[in-house]
């Protein structure tokens, strides 16, 4: 199998929707959304990286407890491991509501302490302390990839709408007036969860990161997302995300926050795994992944329910599951992913 074969397996295993939330599920009538990304982040990633910062952390405020979501620091954590054991210089970001959930999916999987940052709670520090982030110093290497995994962002505006319509080549003009009369302005420019709950009070402003670094030519952006109110649903037009996506909520939460790619997977843990996959695959490093078995990631999943505390997002329960897929079942896709990069269990 070639490696363009390989990578082309690889964003097959992570399309599929057995909780038929939408927007893989309508792809039988509608088309893919934003393919062949996967790929194309994967070689850019292994061809220009060098300092990688990783953006997750979905908080669930009606759960039993609240907390963040299971969905988003595993894949994170996975991916940010493969990308060190090529060298590149990674950090994963956080906010406080979502930190300990982080920080313990990242020790599973090898990471420090060191290599979690936490945006500040006071607000007048929080822009000073994005710039931060992303400016270049002598301590700090110029950052060449900026990365979303299960990060809600804000939703579209009527100006959004407008600068995609006005960026199409080929639009519908109609999408103007569906979005004004379906969406009021008090739900515009707010996180939702896919309830349709807005969760601003929960959220800090890690979307502002790739707001800023939209303005720049060095920093590349990739976002992955499974429901649409994720970083990186604004690059595919909001009048197709609410087409594909299931429920009342549909014309309100997408996310309009853009990314140069965009990974659309079934559960976006599963994208985490494709991209990490796909970048030791190209780099001839599958055996960095040699230990991470099926067994050890419900290890992980487990710790992580247990110490984060985290919460499956769609059962809103402590258990050990995603997305409420039972872990046989959320783990397939990363069994054949690591058959794909030679692993016989």
């Amino acid at each position: 199998m070639t490696i363009d074969s390989r990578l082309a397996e690889m964003e097959r295993l992570i399309r599929r929707d057995p909780a038929q939330r939408g927007l893989i599920a309508s792809e039988a009538t509608r088309g893919p959304l934003c393919p062949g990304h996967l790929a194309a982040a994967a070689r850019h990633l292994t061809e220009h990286g060098r300092r990688v910062l990783l953006v997750t952390g979905f908080f669930i405020p009606g759960a039993s407890p609240p907390a963040a979501e299971t969905d988003g620091p595993p894949g994170t954590a996975i991916l940010a491991a493969a990308l060190k054991q090529l060298g590149l210089s990674i950090q994963i970001a956080t906010d406080e509501p979502c930190r300990t959930a982080v920080e313990v999916a990242a020790q599973e999987m090898g990471l420090t302490s060191k290599e979690i940052c936490t945006i500040p709670s006071r607000r007048e520090e929080q822009e000073p302390w994005l710039a931060r982030l992303l400016a270049t110093t002598s301590h700090q290497p110029s950052l060449t990839h900026l990365i979303s995994l299960e990060r809600v962002g804000p939703s579209h505006t009527s100006d959004s709408v407008q600068t995609q319509l006005l960026e199409a080549i080929a639009s519908d003009r109609s999408s103007q007036h569906d979005f004004d009369r379906l969406v009021p302005p008090s739900d515009q420019d707010h996180c939702h969860n896919m309830r349709g709950e807005c969760i601003d009070t929960h959220t800090a402003p890690l979307h502002r990161l790739f707001e800023l670094a939209a303005s720049r030519d060095d920093i590349r952006t990739i976002g992955i997302g499974d429901g649409g109110n994720e970083i990186g649903m604004g690059s595919i037009p909001w009048r197709e995300l609410h087409h594909r996506l299931n429920g009342p909520h549909a014309a309100r939460v997408p996310c309009r926050i853009p990314t140069d790619w965009t990974i659309v997977a079934g559960v976006s843990n599963w994208g985490g795994q494709a991209l990490a996959a796909a970048v030791l695959s190209l780099t001839n490093h599958t055996h960095a992944a040699r230990d991470w078995t099926a067994n050890q990631q419900l290890q992980s999943l487990e710790r992580l329910v247990t110490d984060g505390p985290a919460v499956d997002g769609i059962t809103r329960l402590r258990e050990a599951t995603v997305d409420g897929l039972p872990f046989l079942t959320y783990i397939q896709p990363w069994e054949g992913l690591r058959r794909l990069m030679g692993f016989t269990e």
